[in-house]
This record gives structure tokens, C-alpha cells and sequence, in this order.
């Protein structure tokens, strides 16, 4: 089992409702077309500083990775990001992918939830 975040670059959108279109949007545009899109400067720094606190999947030796993916800059399409954690990592890994996307003045968007983060 997994925990899921969407983060993207773009205004942030009024309420939960109209982040939820918006990830919808992306993830069609994006994700689902079968067509590759090479990350967004700013989602490679993003997955960049992501991995500067946690190691790649690919590169966990000791298990220490919250990532359920690897490598975690295949998870980046355009402007959006949409990635899956390990579940038993999940509270401790969104809170500081959240916090991070924040900072760097990008969207977080929880998908089972249907929630703006932070």
C-alpha cells in the first residue's frame, strides 16, 4: 500500500475543489497520455532536494527510502510531479514534501484526500 502527493508548479488554486480540477487537468495532460514530458526545471529541483533527505529507491541499500518508485525523477512529467510513498513512511515523508513544495513556492495536493497541503 502506498501514500500518493501531486505537487506542481503553477497559482495556488482557492480551495480544495478547484486543486482537485486542477491536478485532474495536469495528470490528464500529462500522466495520462502515454506521451513522455521531460520534468520542469523546477520539478527537477524539487525531486533533487527530495532526494537530498532521502536516497532514490534505486540507491536504497538500507531500506531507508519512503519512495515506492525509483527512480523518483520518472515520477516528474512537465510542471507536475505526481509520486507514491511507502505508507509506513507516509506521515513522516508528505509532511516534509509538503513543507518542501511550499518553500519552494510550488503546489502540494493530496489526491486521497482531495486536499490542498500544508
Amino acid at each position: 500500500m502506498s501514500y500518493d502527493l501531486a505537487v506542481w508548479e503553477g497559482d495556488r488554486p482557492a480551495d480544495d475543489k478547484a486543486a482537485a480540477r486542477a491536478f485532474t487537468t495536469l495528470y490528464e495532460r500529462y500522466v495520462d497520455t502515454g506521451v513522455e514530458h521531460p520534468p520542469a526545471e523546477r520539478m527537477a529541483a524539487y525531486v533533487a532536494a527530495l532526494l537530498e533527505r532521502w536516497c532514490d529507491l534505486t540507491e536504497d541499500e538500507d531500506d531507508t527510502s519512503p519512495w515506492s518508485t525509483g527512480p523518483l525523477i520518472e515520477e516528474a512529467c512537465g510542471p507536475l510531479i505526481y509520486f507514491p510513498m511507502r505508507w509506513s513512511m507516509a506521515e513522516e515523508a508528505s509532511a516534509y514534501a509538503s513543507a518542501l513544495a511550499d518553500s519552494m513556492g510550488l503546489i502540494c495536493f493530496d489526491p486521497q484526500q482531495n486536499r490542498l497541503r500544508p
